[in-house]
């Protein structure tokens, strides 16, 4: 029996026919399905790109010291961690990898739990099957099974958008250490939050200055516009960091270093981010109104990129509603049963393509 086997069909795949009938539009499809960012990838990681061309030597796993600098300067600057060193902190090939694979690389499976939430990103249920672990979603970190090694938080959230407080945050950390597991915490959102502040899990007022049993995942993909380079890293317990840098060593999980370059440049810089930030929120401003104007409803949607809209009806018959206007979104039967009749609707559209989803909206 194949790995596959043990997996549920790819998602997307279900949108062919939504999709069908939104590009029938005359006016031609506005995808706002995806959360795959449309706008320019920032000069100063192409001029990097540039000046790491010639790399005719193998880079290590755990990354070049430079780029392992950044990254602390990163998440202390902005992310008010506590202090971090090299052994802390590890490059990736794009979150959704160590998303997939780390349930494998600490050695989970034989049905042991991996925890998520109730509406989350599918990839942490792929990762705990794979891995020949039982998938466990819940929101409430008291009902945490006693077999769980691994607890998944994702603030602000995908798809609702959710950000999680400071006293749920430390909930998360006291459950999860009472069981002597991992928390692994999801960041990658973190640039963008609009009606609440979100916190890292590296934060002294979330872990009181210990990391043990903690890791927080970033990812420039969304925060730089820069999905096409697969650059992400993973920061805490460094016990545990360096475990991943040992097992990844023999399955050459490694970030190039072209890669490394660009992202010790976009992690230096700040203007781009608020630029970005500025785009989008200029875009929220327009699609929420014309969504609630409709009769939508629209729940948590703190942060993140994304939209999370109800017609108080099943989540596929609103995907049909929007397909005959033109817009493909996703359903939120993608992200569990708990999400079945809400919609993710992104922001990442041009601002012509937001325009013209608002306008057949009205």
């Amino acid at each position: 029996m194949g790995l596959s086997s043990r997996l549920p069909d790819f998602p997307w795949d279900t949108l062919s026919g939504a999709k069908a009938a939104a590009s029938a539009h005359p006016d031609g499809i506005v995808d706002l399905s995806v959360g795959t960012p449309v706008d320019p990838t920032p000069q100063l990681a192409i001029d990097a790109l540039t000046a790491f061309g010639d790399s005719p030597g193998y880079p290590t796993v755990w990354g070049a010291p430079e780029t392992r600098h950044a990254i602390v300067d990163y998440l202390q600057d902005r992310w008010h961690s506590v202090p971090l060193t090299d052994e802390s902190v590890m490059p990736v090939v794009g979150t959704k990898e160590l998303v997939g694979w780390l349930p494998t690389l600490l050695g989970i499976g034989h049905g042991e739990a991996v925890v998520f939430p109730e509406c989350a990103y599918p990839t942490y249920e792929v990762g705990a099957l794979t891995s020949g672990a039982r998938p466990v979603a819940l929101d409430d970190p008291s009902s945490i099974p006693d077999d769980a090694r691994l607890i998944w938080i994702n603030s602000p959230a995908n798809p609702s958008g959710r950000i999680l407080g400071l006293d749920e945050l430390r909930a998360f950390v006291a459950a999860t250490r009472e069981l002597g597991a991992v928390l692994a915490s999801d960041e990658c959102y973190g640039e963008f939050a609009w009606d609440a502040e979100p916190v890292s899990v590296l934060d002294p007022r979330v872990n009181d200055g210990d990391l043990t049993g903690l890791l927080a995942v970033h990812s420039l993909s969304k925060r730089s516009n820069a999905a096409g380079y697969r650059a992400g890293f993973v920061a805490g317990d460094p016990a545990i960091v360096q475990e991943l840098v040992a097992v990844r060593k023999h399955l050459g999980m490694i970030v190039p270093r072209p890669i490394q370059g660009a992202m010790i440049a976009l992690l230096g810089d700040r203007e781009h981010v608020e630029e970005q930030r500025q785009r989008y929120l200029a875009r929220r401003a327009v699609l929420r109104p014309a969504l609630e104007a409709a009769g939508f409803r629209i729940d948590h949607s703190e942060g993140s990129l994304y939209l999370w809209a109800t017609r108080g009806e099943p989540c596929r018959d609103t995907v049909a509603w929007l397909a005959e206007r033109g817009i493909l979104v996703a359903p939120g039967d993608f992200y569990g049963p708990a999400a079945a009749r809400h919609v993710r609707i992104a922001l990442t559209g041009t601002d012509e393509r937001i325009a013209a989803a608002a306008s057949r909206l009205a």
